[in-house]
């Protein structure tokens, strides 16, 4: 299938409102894991300023945003593997995220296995880890939906599971014609959740998180589930879950 061609004046055509909060899941060790280094939350302050002082610098619409919100928008640190709309190298940044929990879920759990997928020889681990699940409003007059007309007619290649390639050309694009949002249906969630990657700052309405969860995520032999404390909800993943992906497809579910 050929590359459709979009040009910035057509997709600036195709820019709408958006406006709702989208969910976002990372490891909960971001919370504690210089405390083991210190012996006071003073000095873990101390030591949490010292870090942010040597990591690259945020683009000037950022400083307000919690750094949960604008840590993807680091400037001048080389982003090691191209994303679904970020190229490798030293690009601009992507906060990816989803507008369900379980689509959130489903994404991470994802990259869990694909993580054993790629170590056959790494045990399965004994316990699940825990994740925090925050939301992010999110409000903007500029936002392109890959899943409504007319750009949901090439589906196809804004859904292909690895070879990012098109997506990434349509990302150029869209930073071009100062698109702040793409919205885009998620390869991941078996319900058919949507996910928002945020290309700039100024598409988060609040500054701080609007709601925080707690899951807890495992994976094994029989693949992944998820639980979560409250609201209670659990959700699995069986091996077939993510089979379809060429990464997910040899796993070896065997092991110790």
């Amino acid at each position: 299938m050929s590359l459709p061609t979009w040009t910035p004046a057509a997709l600036s055509s195709e820019l709408r409102p958006y406006q709702r909060a989208v969910w976002r899941i990372v490891e909960a060790q971001h919370r504690v894991s210089t405390m083991k280094l210190v012996n006071s939350l003073g000095e873990q302050d101390v030591l949490e300023n010292l870090i942010e002082e040597t990591k690259p610098a945020y683009p000037a619409e950022c400083g307000g945003s919690h750094y949960l919100f604008k840590t993807p928008f680091r400037y001048g640190a080389a982003y090691p593997s191209g994303s679904r709309f970020r190229r490798a190298g030293l690009t601009p940044g992507v906060y990816y995220a989803s507008e369900e929990p379980r689509a959130a879920v489903a994404e991470m759990a994802f990259y869990r296995l694909l993580f054993f997928a790629e170590s056959p020889q790494t045990p399965w681990p004994t316990n699940p880890s825990e994740y925090t699940g925050f939301s992010a409003a999110l409000k903007t007059r500029r936002m392109l939906d890959l899943t409504a007309p007319p750009l949901e007619r090439d589906a196809a290649l804004w859904r292909r599971l690895t070879d990012y390639g098109p997506c990434q050309a349509l990302g150029d694009v869209a930073r071009t014609a100062e698109a702040e949002i793409i919205r885009y249906g998620s390869v991941r969630d078996a319900a058919g959740g949507a996910n928002a990657a945020v290309l700039s700052c100024a598409a988060f309405a609040e500054a701080e998180p609007l709601e925080a969860q707690t899951w807890r995520i495992g994976v094994g032999g029989n693949g992944a589930y998820a639980i979560r404390e409250f609201p209670p909800d659990r959700v699995e993943f069986g091996r077939d879950a993510f089979a379809s992906d060429p990464r997910i497809a040899p796993m070896r579910w065997e092991r110790a």
